[in-house]
């Protein structure tokens, strides 16, 4: 029997839109890109604690491609945003669930990215998706599941 010599990270991101009155007005799932601080990060984090979880997540209005060296959004709309949580909800999966509030990240917003820190800190991966248009009296919520499997 041959052991599992490679593995594969890939993430995969739940966006909903929804209006002041809580109706649901968009509702999508994209796939991200998990960058190179973010595999860093990841082998940090095996051999000790040094570097923070991961804790924030972040909107934009960035349309630059997601590449591997990047290591922040391109135009953040507002502030990061502390998770509501991050779990394992499977054995080879760690999920990550953020909300922002009428008033939060309000605008065009194009991208999205999770981070260990409010300012500074490590980014773990970024999306970049069509445009979801945030009005200051919606809420967005987003669901990231970052799935680590043998390939």
């Amino acid at each position: 029997m041959q052991a599992n010599e490679k593995l594969k990270i890939t993430g995969e991101v739940s966006i909903v839109l929804k209006d002041k009155h809580g109706n649901v007005k968009d509702q999508r799932d994209i796939k991200n890109l998990v960058v190179n601080t973010g595999l860093e990060f990841i082998i940090t984090r095996m051999l000790d604690t040094s570097k923070a979880v991961m804790s924030h997540m972040a909107l934009g209005a960035g349309t630059t491609a997601a590449a591997a060296g990047q290591t922040d959004l391109v135009s953040m709309l507002g502030a990061r945003e502390a998770l509501d949580s991050s779990t394992k909800p499977a054995f080879n999966k760690a999920q990550y669930v953020a909300s922002f509030e009428a008033g939060d990240a309000t605008g065009a917003v194009t991208e999205a990215a999770i981070f260990n820190a409010g300012v500074g800190g490590d980014m773990l991966c970024r999306t970049v998706f069509p445009v979801v248009n945030k009005q200051a009296d919606d809420t967005l919520a987003i669901t990231w599941t970052i799935t680590v499997q043998a390939v």
